[in-house]
């Protein structure tokens, strides 16, 4: 369900990072301001680093096993993240958004970085529905 959600924002212009988190907040994973806080992490933490469909379910993951939550714990937190990063790791092999999409340019990078929003909006969903 994350994934289709996931997928559809980013068609409609919300970037990697807040089409995971969108979807997350359709399905009451998360408050609605969290949405903010996801803007900055696309395109790669708008530096190419990391790519914002990972760091996105990472905050979803926070915000539900971090620290301060009664669901979770820092050591959950941590474990849950990294689990997203081999997940995606699996599937695609790196999660730099800059190798993840070297030498594609509108269109076809679009299309590409579906796939990459797939992927993270799935990844998150199986581990959240087992986790919290």
């Amino acid at each position: 369900m994350l994934k289709e959600k996931a997928v559809q924002y980013y068609k409609q212009g919300y970037s990697c990072s807040e089409s995971v988190v969108m979807s997350a907040i359709d399905e009451g994973l998360c408050d609605k301001a969290l949405l903010a806080c996801a803007t900055p992490f696309s395109g790669g933490m708008m530096s190419g680093c990391v790519c914002g469909a990972v760091a996105g379910a990472q905050l979803v993951i926070g915000y539900n096993t971090g620290r301060e939550n009664i669901k979770g714990n820092e050591v959950i937190a941590r474990k849950l993240s990294a689990s997203v990063v081999e997940e995606f790791k699996s599937r695609n092999k790196v999660t730099c958004c800059k190798v993840l999409t070297a030498g594609l340019e509108g269109m076809q990078r679009k299309e590409h970085c579906c796939k990459m929003v797939a992927d993270g909006a799935e990844i998150l969903e199986n581990l959240i529905g087992l986790k919290v």
